[in-house]
């Protein structure tokens, strides 16, 4: 059992982790294609690549009723469409350290409608962790000029940073509901088939086939990437990992993210890794580790003498 727990972690943590890598192979594609144009391009060739899969491991072949549907449409919606709208909008018209922070602090929504919706139990381990990978975070996002947080003010385009939030904080909790029932890999083949159905529409409006014809060869390899390593695998190993340990407690991976796109910054793009950001990754390790912890129950006195006599 805990050999199995630890496994969940560590797809938890190399999720979160490739979902770092996003940031660098988006820096590429966004020279080539608009925003919705790359979230439509990433998710239709995952689309392409999750319904064989999907076919493959699939034993049960449960046969979605229109309500499954519904929530897969639900996810589809959140998770895919809005969030990376959202995020790509935020990425294009807001400063990094605040869009960061901003998708740094999915954890707390997260645990808060876990235990609302889903009744989850919140640990005040749960709370602890959270609290310190946040912490990290921010050092990381900031560079350690934590002053800087209190010179932005408030600007419109934080709404659109609140939606990325809120979207994914619900794709994660629905989620969770529609693992009751279905396989991470059915999950994730039907979220990311219908949110390419939503992004669609988008990618129509702002993209023409001479810019697709135009796109050169390494922006094709950063989608193929997005598509393949940071959707179809990541996808499936996060909502695993939500249905192992739960959304609350999953979601204190993705402090991983913003360190793992600062590590990827430091070896592809040659960007500096500073003091900062090696205080921020050790309070995520750390918060991560306690947040995980779970308190063992003592064995009843009676049960512990009979132990010790056997």
């Amino acid at each position: 059992m805990e050999k199995k727990l630890w496994l969940t972690y560590g797809m938890l943590t190399l999720a979160t982790a490739t979902w770092g890598s996003a940031f660098i192979a988006g820096k590429v594609a966004i020279q080539s294609f608009e925003p919705s144009t790359i979230a439509f391009i990433r998710f239709f060739g995952a689309a392409l690549l999750l319904f064989p899969l999907m076919w493959l491991m699939d034993k049960e072949k449960i046969k979605p009723t229109l309500k499954d549907y519904g929530l897969f449409a639900v996810l589809g919606l959140t998770g895919i469409a809005i969030y990376n709208i959202c995020f790509f909008l935020s990425s294009k018209h807001a400063p990094v350290i605040k869009s960061s922070l901003f998708i740094a602090s999915n954890p707390v929504l997260i645990v808060l409608l876990s235990g609302l919706f889903l009744k989850e139990k919140i640990t005040q381990n749960n709370i602890i962790g959270m609290l310190i990978a946040l912490t990290g975070v921010t050092f990381i996002i900031t560079d350690g000029h934590l002053v800087t947080l209190l010179q932005m003010g408030f600007e419109p385009i934080d709404f659109i940073l609140l939606g990325a939030v809120i979207s994914w904080a619900l794709y994660s909790v629905v989620g969770k509901i529609v693992l009751k029932k279905y396989s991470s890999v059915v999950s994730t083949t039907y979220a990311v088939a219908f949110g390419t159905i939503f992004l669609f529409p988008f990618a129509i409006l702002e993209t023409s086939w001479l810019d697709i014809q135009q796109a050169p060869f390494n922006v094709w390899i950063a989608i193929a990437h997005m598509s393949v390593f940071v959707t179809v695998v990541s996808f499936v190993m996060y909502y695993h990992g939500i249905k192992e340990v739960g959304a609350a407690k999953a979601s204190i991976f993705i402090n991983v993210m913003p360190l793992s796109a600062v590590i990827m910054a430091t070896l592809f793009l040659g960007e500096t890794f500073t003091w900062a950001h090696a205080v921020g990754a050790i309070c995520v390790l750390t918060g991560v580790y306690v947040g995980t912890q779970t308190k063992k129950t003592n064995l009843p006195k009676k049960k512990l003498e009979e132990k010790v006599v056997s």
